[in-house]
C-alpha cells in the first residue's frame, strides 16, 4: 500500500523563500492529516520542452533534493521526467495519477500552472480537491523588500555577484556540490592547497570572483575562500570552482564537496606575481574567518 502523502507541487529551483512557504503548508497539512509531506518536481526544467529554452538552474537535481529533505524536512521527493507524454497530459489526469500514487492532498502557489498547455490552475486544483474531498492549500506569492521572490530574480542576483542579497531571497546559503578533481597543484606551492570542482552542466555560474563560503565534506564543514573563474594570474583558460578550505588537512580528490556561499569578496583579477596573489588570498582568508566570527 502506497503511503498517504500531501504533495507540494512545483519545480523548486533554489528552494527559496517562496518555495519554503509551500513547504510549511505541506508539513502543516501532513501533520494535520497524519500523512507524509512530499514534493512533486521534475528532473528537467519544463521550459526546455514548453518554450525550447532552458534557464540555467540554481541547483543540481541532487542538491535540490538534499535541500528539500535535509534542510526542510520533506519526507519524499517525487521527481518526474518532464517529457512529451507528461507535457500533453490533461491537468486533471495528472492530479488523478498522483492520487493513485498515494497523494492525499495538494499544496501549490496561487500562480501555479500545470497540465497540457498550462491549462491547470490553482483554482482548478482547488475544485478537484473539493470534489475528491482532499485537503489542499493555495499559497500566495512571497515578497521581500517589495520584490516578489522568484528563481528568475535570484538567478539575476547570482549572475551580478550580489550573493548576500541572493542568500536573503533564498533564505539559506547558495549551494553548489561537485566531485573534487585533480588540478595543477599550484596552490600547494603557495601554501594554499585548493580543491578543484567543475561547474555542473546546466547550473548557473555566479559572477566570476572570490566568495566567502563554508565547505562541507564527510559530514564536517570548514570556512572556505572560493574563487570562481579562469585563474588569469597563472594563465588559466577554463572555468573552475576552486575553494581553499582554511582548516582542512588531508586528501580531497574524488570526494564530494558541498559549498555554501554567503557573500562576495571581490571580482577575479590578474595579479602581477604569484607572491601578490598569495598575499591577497591570505587576506581573503582572514575576511572569511572574520565573517563567520561575527555571524
Amino acid at each position: 500500500m502506497k503511503e498517504r502523502t500531501i504533495y507540494a507541487l512545483g519545480f523548486f529551483d533554489g528552494v527559496h523563500l517562496g518555495h519554503q512557504a509551500l513547504l510549511r503548508e505541506c508539513r502543516r497539512l501532513a501533520k494535520e492529516q497524519g500523512c507524509k509531506a512530499g514534493v512533486v518536481t521534475f528532473t528537467s526544467h519544463p521550459d526546455t520542452l514548453v518554450s525550447g529554452s532552458t534557464p540555467p538552474l540554481i541547483n543540481t537535481p541532487e542538491d535540490r533534493k538534499m535541500i528539500l529533505t535535509k534542510q526542510f524536512r520533506i519526507d519524499s521527493v517525487l521527481a518526474l521526467p518532464f517529457d512529451r507524454a507528461l507535457m500533453t497530459t490533461h491537468w486533471s489526469a495528472f492530479l488523478q495519477a498522483l492520487v493513485e500514487h498515494g497523494a492525499a492532498g495538494f499544496v501549490c502557489g496561487d500562480d501555479f500552472r500545470f497540465g497540457y498547455r498550462g491549462e491547470g490552475t490553482a483554482r482548478f486544483l482547488a475544485d478537484f480537491c473539493k470534489e475528491k474531498n482532499l485537503p489542499y492549500a493555495i499559497v500566495p506569492a512571497q515578497t521581500l523588500d517589495g520584490i516578489t521572490v522568484s528563481s528568475t530574480y535570484i538567478r539575476k542576483l547570482l549572475e551580478a555577484g550580489e550573493m548576500a542579497q541572493a542568500v536573503r531571497f533564498l533564505g539559506h546559503p547558495h549551494i553548489l556540490s561537485g566531485t573534487v578533481i585533480t588540478g595543477r597543484k599550484l596552490g600547494r606551492t603557495l601554501g594554499i592547497p585548493t580543491a578543484n570542482i567543475p561547474l555542473p552542466e546546466g547550473v548557473i555560474c555566479p559572477k566570476q570572483g572570490v566568495y566567502i563560503c563554508k565547505a562541507m565534506v564527510d559530514g564536517t564543514d570548514y570556512p572556505a575562500v572560493t574563487n570562481i573563474g579562469t585563474r588569469p594570474t597563472v594563465g588559466g583558460h577554463h572555468l573552475v570552482v576552486e575553494p581553499w578550505l582554511l582548516d582542512f588537512e588531508g586528501d580531497l580528490y574524488g570526494k564530494t564537496l558541498t559549498l555554501l556561499f554567503y557573500d562576495f569578496i571581490r571580482p577575479e583579477k590578474k595579479f602581477d606575481s604569484l607572491e601578490t596573489l598569495s598575499a591577497e588570498i591570505q587576506k581573503n582568508g582572514e575576511k572569511t574567518r572574520e565573517f563567520f566570527k561575527k555571524s
